[in-house]
């Protein structure tokens, strides 16, 4: 991938541009046990929620190319029939929907990730149109030239919050409030 083209998958992260219907996720203990998988609609959670999975996937994407982004270039015949490929294109072809290559994913990174703690795999599927651009580089709003389906993938630590004096509105008091597990910015990603 190029600049230009991750650019362009960073402004479909965004709630009023992007396809993204449903995210995927498997939280993974420190000592590499999944503790639980799930399914969350993207359409059906509220809008902070909505902004903060897709800030995640966004972060995955951020750097430049050859510092913290690398764009590893594989022959046709590496790839072709390899099962890693064969994995991907399952997860991308069932829009992350094969209950069977999802587990098969998530077993394949927790023991290739050597990640400590715990932490969040997540992963989401969109399909767009790109638009077709005339010889002067105008866009068509209606023509489409193709439809460009992937995957994301972000791999996120996942730590204790500090606790902190905060507001219990029901008592109408504060109390020491905190020490929740929460997901940080992602350390992998794909």
């Amino acid at each position: 991938m190029n600049d230009k083209e991750i650019g362009e998958l960073r402004r479909r992260l965004r709630p009023d541009r992007t396809n993204i219907t449903a995210i995927r996720g498997c939280y993974v203990s420190d000592s590499r046990e999944i503790l639980s998988t799930f399914r969350q609609s993207l359409g059906l959670m509220t809008e902070e929620d909505r902004e903060t999975y897709l800030a995640l996937f966004k972060k995955s994407l951020s750097g430049a190319i050859d510092r913290n982004l690398l764009d590893m270039r594989f022959e046709t015949k590496q790839v072709a029939d390899s099962p890693e490929h064969r994995l991907l294109m399952a997860l991308r072809d069932s829009k992350l929907e094969d209950g069977a290559a999802l587990k098969t994913f998530y077993e394949t990174v927790i023991g290739g990730l050597q990640l400590e703690g715990h932490y969040l795999i997540l992963l989401a599927h969109e399909s767009y149109d790109v638009p077709y651009r005339g010889r002067d580089g105008a866009a068509f709003g209606e023509a489409s030239s193709e439809v460009f389906s992937y995957i994301l993938c972000a791999i996120c630590p996942v730590k204790p919050s500090k606790s902190a004096l905060g507001y219990a509105p029901e008592e109408k008091e504060f109390h020491v409030q905190g020490g929740a597990w929460t997901a940080s910015a992602p350390e992998a990603g794909f």
